[in-house]
């Protein structure tokens, strides 16, 4: 092993909060940036269970009016707990009213109807963008003290939604989907569960999975059973908690909170098959004031994803993801264990991410975007995080995603475009800065680090301290500025450990790799002001 030093200066940080106290106070420890103390919802000493409403845990009766009628009863009654017991509780979408705490007790299984029809087309917003999607199986709008609860489990029949690729299941799998029904596509690669969804894909491929061209209703109904709705939606409500919950089997996104404030998300276990189809765990969009503790995630999709809105319409909203803690969190499956983006046009900004382990994910961090999003994310500060068998990269920044999982791109072997012509700086150009990652292991990863960013916008200011990774090839930095190493070791099966390629203003403070690596090798006409120590061996 050969050690390489040199200078490393770290970001100083101011520590102000707003308040203290509460079971969460520990979390606010050296937060570098201003909080305040997010608390759980109270609610008021009511209890109703949807038994006493006319329900019936056997898994065939229907209790969507059961449902319905104790989250009226309990709301005229000033809110409380609805209570789900011991049972098999199948039901159609459940809306939700303020100041109720819906709690799963032991055995409690809310089962979702696979019934297109209970699930009417609605106006939301998907991938960042406006639209009309199925109603969710759970939902509320403009809400305040919510809550999901206890040691149940809530399934969303996801399997009756889900298109399904051939290539990722096995072939016992597919045949016993196949024979279910439903309708294969024309070069029979992917099952869809009937011709309105199929429709609906073909129509994907100009649009990915928002329709951009003014629909009618009768066109809209056509399509229909494509518009699968995410699990989980809250929109605009405040002081949302979700606790101790297992959430599995989602059409879709599984938990979505849209510009809501004051959010926890603790201790929950978040499951959906490995090729699920948009199967992402967690997406926490526009929102502020959040804390992701202790829980779980095992998808088919990015994990907990951070997002603010696409293109335009994102930049129309204009409200970013913002004051967000996430700590003590475990990733086993997904295309990122923690995501930011593509859709992040209202930007992402104060971010903590510590103490979590990714394990066979995709990707490890990634962050991603494209022109034409627009939105600044800054202010990120990531530490303590372990990783083991990551298929791509450990720590990824591309902003060129095409929609594409990273594995999928790999797999692809989609080419780097070589620009005639640089584009001007504008509203619609995405930019990154101000990121730092400290204290990270990663085992058996692909690549260690790619940074993709854009000729006219680099990713800027990103500091790697106490870092050390094995992996098949090393660290690749394109377009980027203002770039720190400090203390960082990079371990690759073959290739040098750093390849820079028109990269500016970078500053190595005590470098290791190993011997039979070349440590660092020089691509593109732009590096400028690369600080390396004399010991490092280009290549």
């Amino acid at each position: 092993m050969k050690r390489l030093t040199g200078v490393f200066a770290m970001l100083a940080l101011t520590v102000s909060l707003f308040g203290q106290g509460g079971e969460y106070e520990y979390l606010y420890k050296n937060l570098p940036f201003e909080m305040p103390v997010v608390r759980k919802p109270v609610f008021p000493d009511n209890r109703l269970s949807v038994a006493d409403c006319g329900g019936v845990g056997d898994g065939i009766t229907l209790n969507t009016e059961a449902f319905n009628h104790a989250m009226t009863a309990l709301s005229a009654k000033g809110g409380g707990t609805l209570t789900v017991p011991f049972g098999v509780w199948f039901t159609g979408p459940i809306v939700f009213q303020s100041n109720i705490n819906l709690h799963l007790e032991k055995g409690a299984l809310i089962l979702f109807s696979p019934d297109f029809e209970a699930y009417p087309l609605t106006d939301t917003s998907f991938e960042g963008l406006e639209t009309k999607r199925c109603q969710s199986p759970i939902s509320g709008r403009d809400l305040e003290n919510v809550a999901i609860t206890g040691q149940g489990a809530i399934d969303g029949s996801g399997q009756a939604w889900r298109p399904l690729k051939k290539e990722k299941v096995t072939e016992n799998h597919w045949k016993s989907v196949v024979k279910q029904g439903g309708v294969l596509s024309k070069n029979k690669s992917t099952w869809y569960p009937s011709d309105k969804s199929l429709k609906g894909a073909i129509l994907s491929e100009r649009n990915l999975n928002v329709p951009r061209e003014p629909m009618t209703g009768p066109e809209w109904d056509a399509v229909k059973d494509f518009m699968r709705p995410v699990m989980i939606s809250f929109v605009r409500c405040k002081n949302v908690l979700l606790e101790d919950v297992l959430f599995e089997n989602s059409p879709c996104w599984t938990i979505h909170p849209l510009m809501c404030e004051n959010v926890i998300v603790d201790n929950i276990l978040v499951r959906n098959p490995a090729f699920a189809q948009n199967g992402d765990g967690l997406d926490l969009e526009s929102c502020k004031n959040t804390l992701i503790v202790n829980s779980t995630f095992d998808v088919g999709d990015d994990a907990i994803c951070i997002k603010s809105g696409k293109d335009e319409d994102g930049r129309r909203r204009g409200i970013p993801a913002e004051n967000l803690i996430v700590d003590n969190c475990k990733v086993f499956n997904g295309h990122g264990g923690f995501v930011v983006g593509s859709e992040m046009s209202g930007g992402v900004r104060n971010v903590v991410v510590r103490n979590c382990e990714f394990l066979g994910t995709e990707v490890g961090l990634r962050f991603k975007s494209a022109r034409g999003r627009g939105g600044l994310v800054e202010n990120i500060f990531i530490e303590k995080i372990s990783m083991f068998d990551i298929a791509t990269e450990a720590l990824l920044f591309d902003l060129y995603y095409s929609g594409r999982s990273a594995l999928e791109a790999l797999n692809e072997n989609v080419a780097v475009v070589q620009e005639k012509a640089v584009p001007e700086v504008s509203e619609e150009t995405p930019v990154f800065r101000n990121i730092f990652v400290r204290n990270l292991i990663s085992r058996n990863a692909r690549r260690a680090m790619y940074f993709n960013g854009l000729p006219e916008m680099n990713i800027e200011n990103i500091q790697i301290e106490d870092a050390f990774i094995t992996s098949q090839i090393g660290v690749e930095l394109s377009e980027s500025k203002d770039i720190r190493f400090k203390n960082v070791t990079i371990i690759p099966e073959k290739g040098p450990a750093l390849l820079l390629n028109n990269v500016k203003n970078m500053t190595v403070d005590e470098f290791t790799c190993s011997e039979q690596s070349p440590a660092v090798r020089m691509t593109g006409i732009q590096n400028e002001n690369i600080h390396l120590p004399p010991s490092m061996r280009l290549n």
